[in-house]
């Protein structure tokens, strides 16, 4: 990874540090305890599967690959698999998926697609062939 890549990773670590205690604040605030939407696992996934999809379209860039694009909506996809096969399984043990639930998914993976998205956009408009 590039001195550019640690800088961004480091940045998206601080705002999802950021995001996440102005979550919890909120989740506080209504007396949901922290641990009882898989918060910090939601995070963590989404955290360490931007890293992945980060290193994965940079070695693309790097190979000069027109496939580069590609790699990053596969990369989307396969957040929502792991969605759909850790994190959906525990959601639905009452037989419903309620709206602390849904947040603690969908919050962390919009930041960190916005994130990915504003970085690795920059990255692909700059690929040259």
């Amino acid at each position: 990874m590039s001195k550019k890549s640690i800088r961004f990773v480091l940045l998206m670590f601080v705002i999802l540090i950021v995001v996440f205690t102005i979550h919890n604040s909120i989740l506080n605030y209504y007396q949901i305890p922290l641990f009882s939407n898989h918060l910090l696992l939601s995070y963590l996934l989404n955290f360490g599967l931007a890293i992945a999809i980060l290193v994965l379209v940079e070695r693309a860039i790097k190979k000069k690959s027109a496939h580069s694009g590609m790699f990053f909506i596969t990369g989307s996809a396969l957040k929502y698999l792991v969605f759909f096969m850790v994190l959906y399984p525990l959601f639905i043990e009452d037989n419903t998926i309620s709206k602390p639930e849904f947040a603690s998914f969908f919050v962390p993976y919009t930041v960190c697609l916005i994130l990915e998205v504003t970085y690795l956009s920059k990255q692909l408009n700059n690929q040259t062939f």
